[in-house]
């Protein structure tokens, strides 16, 4: 069972809508080095967030090998998406953790993924901030490279 399993059908499923996939059609069934291709994580890294508690159980073959659903794919989208936010690993994980709790946690998931955005937001604000030091930065020095007016007359 997977993290994206234990809620009820038509709760909130966490990674969203279904998207478009380089996933072969008619499958859900994949190995770890399947995994690595279809999400550019490392062997080690899906092993890590297993061990975390960020991917918990995952199912394995009758010889043990791993063996990743699409709901793991689905999930591990959410987390690269909550990596990219720089959410902290241990916040990610008692992300999962309330998942897996239930509908219950809906208040504390929500407040979570609040406050994230609020970082989010801020960090925005401050890259435009830097985005426009650099704008001025480089029309300065592409101006500073053309021929004064007054040279070109000459």
């Amino acid at each position: 069972m997977t993290v994206m399993e234990t809620t009820e059908p038509g709760t909130d499923t966490c990674a969203g809508p279904p998207r478009a996939t380089r996933r072969p059609d008619g499958r859900d069934q994949y190995t770890i080095s399947e995994v690595v291709a279809f999400t550019g994580l490392s062997a080690h890294t899906l092993r890590w967030y297993e061990r975390i508690g960020l991917m918990p159980h995952v199912d394995r073959s009758h010889t043990g090998q791993r063996r990743y659903r699409n709901r793991d794919l689905d999930w591990l989208d959410l987390v690269g998406k909550l990596r990219l936010t720089g959410m902290p690993v241990a916040d990610m994980v008692r992300y999962a953790e309330m998942v897996r709790e239930g509908d219950h946690t809906y208040t504390d998931r929500f407040e979570l993924l609040e406050a994230t955005r609020r970082d989010v937001r801020a960090r925005i604000a401050e890259l435009q901030g830097t985005l426009a030091v650099l704008d001025r930065k480089i029309n300065f020095y592409a101006d500073a490279g053309r021929p004064l007016a007054s040279e070109g007359s000459r």
